[in-house]
């Protein structure tokens, strides 16, 4: 008889442990980027650990209103929600206290416009892509990357007190990533999204074209990854590191959409993981080893 899981185990599941890593990662590279040598402790510290639980608790409530289409993917079915191991009130309860645990200790410790930023991207992925967007355009994840693309802004904001543009080219890079690496996810699953009823674009209109459109925004997110060394935000150490996973990137996505393996659109969902946590870490090195700073 196997042994009984462990109800944290259920819990931490809920949280979306590996997204959120990511999440606090980007986080992290906003905050340490936003000043020229350490940033202040508290913000590095108490900062990040709001944002960690703001979006555990927006992964937290996903899951809630996404049980009934998860009871309906192979991928999802096991999930704490769909099995009957957590109830929704459970589940409702636990978001609430990271929720109010993320907002207390960003507006209490850190400043009050990383709290604001904070709840309207926790309700913009939480509510607004999972409640509406999500079932009601293929863009569904164009639209909602917004909330997804907001943690380097916030974790800029916590150091600062300010939005900056050197922040918006981080954001705008996770923008332009996001399609790409999701709508390779929705390829290889494209039937159990069109089973549970959700419009994701191979859905709606086909594994061609999206196959297409992952291909163009590949192309626009290299174009948008050379903007910090042409604006002089990064150097020579950056700008290599792009455009070697740019040319990776753009390999992966090319040959899926010229050749139909049934592996390849996961082996491009899983790259592009890796691509944002290196371009990520290119930017952290080039930030603390300054070479030869870019733009014209």
């Amino acid at each position: 008889m196997p042994a009984a899981r462990s109800p944290w185990r259920d819990y931490l599941e809920l949280t979306k442990p590996k997204v959120v890593a990511l999440i606090v990662f980007t986080a992290i590279v906003g905050t340490l980027l936003a000043s020229p040598g350490m940033p202040p402790l508290d913000a590095l510290l108490w900062g990040n650990l709001g944002i960690a639980c703001a979006a555990a608790c927006a992964a937290v409530i996903n899951h809630v209103l996404d049980r009934r289409i998860d009871e309906q993917m192979g991928r999802t079915r096991g999930r704490p929600l769909p099995t009957g191991r957590l109830s929704e009130r459970r589940a409702l309860v636990f978001a609430a206290v990271l929720g109010v645990t993320a907002m207390s200790i960003l507006s209490l410790r850190v400043n009050l416009l990383t709290a604001v930023l904070t709840f309207a991207s926790l309700i913009g992925y939480a509510v607004v892509y999972t409640v509406w967007l999500k079932r009601a355009t293929s863009q569904n994840i164009v639209i909602g990357g917004a909330a997804g693309a907001a943690p380097p802004v916030l974790g800029w904001t916590a150091v600062t007190g300010h939005v900056d543009p050197n922040a918006l080219l981080l954001f705008l890079i996770i923008f332009a990533w996001t399609p790409p690496h999701f709508w390779a996810l929705a390829i290889a699953r494209r039937d159990e999204y069109a089973r549970a009823g959700i419009p994701m674009l191979p859905v709606t209109h086909g594994v061609e074209y999206t196959r297409l459109h992952v291909l163009l925004y590949t192309v626009l997110l290299v174009l948008v990854t050379l903007l910090p060394f042409l604006t002089r935000m990064s150097g020579l150490i950056y700008l290599a590191s792009a455009l070697v996973l740019n040319a990776m990137f753009l390999y992966h996505a090319l040959v899926m959409k010229i050749t139909a393996r049934v592996e390849l659109p996961m082996r491009v969902f899983r790259f592009s993981i890796t691509y944002l946590m290196w371009l990520f870490a290119a930017l952290l090195v080039d930030h603390y080893l300054p070479t030869t700073q870019g733009g014209f």
